[in-house]
């Protein structure tokens, strides 16, 4: 139990497994010192750290301690072999506020800048090997704009009961709202194309019923789905059980779907609407994995778990069985087949496969970016194949067996223009919603696609 400084504070946690995580705590006046440790070291001047933080913020007290780092400190399937760093931890600039975060490799994997004015407003934000997201702010707080280098940048205006939000390719959403502070909610979206999607809530703020901008309404009880109405009146019923566990569900054509559970909550029996039943069995009282299932047919297959709900083997009705293994991080580093066929698996210090080997020693290899983007694959007899990646991490070129292939993308991200080995392109065209509309393929052919108001395709044209 935390004592001193940290009284009252959790700084350990215990999982349903046995794993125990140590969660480390520092202080304002520690990370000040730090800093200064630091800058001492490094022959620097000293950042201006203080020693304390206000008391308080408009989100109430503040005690000035953060989150530094989370260890696994036991381990019951490997009691002798700890991770000799933490799985993640966390750095803080000197007003308190959220500055970095490290993967359990040391790497950082986010990072976050804040206004020097106000205190805990993000400025801007960035996953590592990826552009930097920015934001500006009224003078309220309310966020006005959302830039995105090489991608959509957005920007918001407020008004009574509605907000308008306009992309950076002039396409524009209005938000209406009903209520105030935290029971607020959209109830009418204004999409970029004029079609329109309607929400109702109780009186509590939870969802009752969607209309969608074919006029079909779903209706919810409370958290759930209970009804589906379209403009025609024919109607779909969902059925739960005081767990809101599904139980049935009826169609428009009378069909109905039924499940059953145990009184733990799993399920052991599903049937479907032609009649097929599906049953489910379980062998530990407190797994919700199940150790066999049964079709229709009488076919059985089984299953067995680790303590940590990762699959160990796998029987199918044949009685063919597969095993697999895994490392402390729930990785597969093996799959062992019948006739002696294994397949192992080895990864990075950041959880990357890097190689996969068989049993005759044939390995491809991988290779990542910083971003963590697949660039190679490299096969056992050496040729590679490639990939590169624009700034957002899409693939902009591949290479196969010596052939490249490219595709270029507009700032939505949506794919234009596909040039293939020979040097012939694909272009295509999109609508307002991101749907594609039209495709004129390497022969010159044109095909044009036609959406339901719910952006169903409902018809295609070729124009060959």
């Amino acid at each position: 139990e935390a004592a001193g400084e940290f009284s009252g504070e959790i700084t350990g946690v215990t999982d349903g497994a046995g794993r125990h995580f140590r969660l480390v705590l520092t202080t304002q006046a520690q990370r000040a010192e730090e800093a200064r440790q630091q800058a001492i070291s490094g022959g620097t001047e000293p950042s201006a750290f203080p020693d304390t933080l206000p008391g308080y913020t408009e989100y109430g007290r503040d005690n000035g301690i953060r989150l530094s780092a989370v260890w696994l400190t036991h381990d019951p399937e490997y009691p002798e072999n700890l991770p000799a760093a933490p799985l993640v931890r966390y750095g803080w600039t000197p007003r308190g506020e959220l500055a970095v975060v490290y993967d359990r490799s040391g790497k950082q994997v986010r990072s976050f800048t804040y206004d020097d004015k106000y205190r805990g407003r993000m400025v801007a934000h960035r996953h590592t090997g990826r552009p930097e997201i920015r934001y500006r702010y009224d003078s309220d707080g309310r966020v006005t704009e959302q830039l995105n280098p090489a991608g959509l940048s957005y920007t918001y205006q407020y008004e009574k009961d509605r907000i308008t939000i306009t992309d950076s390719l002039d396409r524009r959403e209005v938000l209406h709202t009903q209520g105030e502070a935290g029971l607020k909610r959209v109830v009418k979206k204004e999409h970029a194309d004029g079609s329109v999607t309607q929400s109702q809530f109780d009186a509590v703020g939870r969802l009752r019923a969607q209309t969608d901008a074919a006029g079909r309404t779903t209706e919810y009880s409370p958290d759930v789905v209970t009804g589906l109405t379209t403009p025609d009146g024919r109607a779909s019923a969902f059925y739960y059980n005081h767990h809101n566990q599904l139980t049935s569900a009826t169609g428009p054509d009378g069909l109905e779907m039924r499940r059953k559970y145990d009184e733990s909550g799993r399920l052991i029996q599903e049937t479907a609407p032609d009649g097929d039943i599906t049953r489910y069995r379980y062998d530990n009282p407190h797994s919700d994995l199940p150790c066999a299932t049964e079709d229709a047919t009488g076919s059985r297959k089984t299953m067995t778990w680790s303590r940590y709900g990762q699959l160990l083997t796998f029987t199918d009705c044949s009685g063919y069985v597969t095993r697999y293994d895994h490392d402390r991080f729930g990785q597969v580093t093996a799959v062992h087949r019948e006739e002696g066929l294994s397949q192992y698996h080895a990864y990075d210090s950041r959880g990357q496969l890097t190689a996969v080997k068989d049993t005759q020693g044939h390995e491809t290899r991988y290779e990542y970016n910083i971003a963590g983007d697949l660039t190679a694959v490299i096969a056992p007899d050496g040729s590679r194949n490639g990939t590169q990646y624009d700034a957002w991490g899409k693939a902009i070129r591949t290479t196969q067996g010596g052939l490249t292939r490219s595709m270029e993308y507009d700032a939505a991200g949506r794919v234009i223009r596909l040039t293939s080995e020979n040097g012939s392109h694909t272009t295509f065209r999109y609508d307002v919603l991101d749907r594609l509309i039209q495709e004129t393929g390497f022969d010159g052919r044109t095909q044009r696609y036609h959406h339901d108001l719910t952006g169903k395709l409902i018809r295609s044209e070729d124009e060959g």
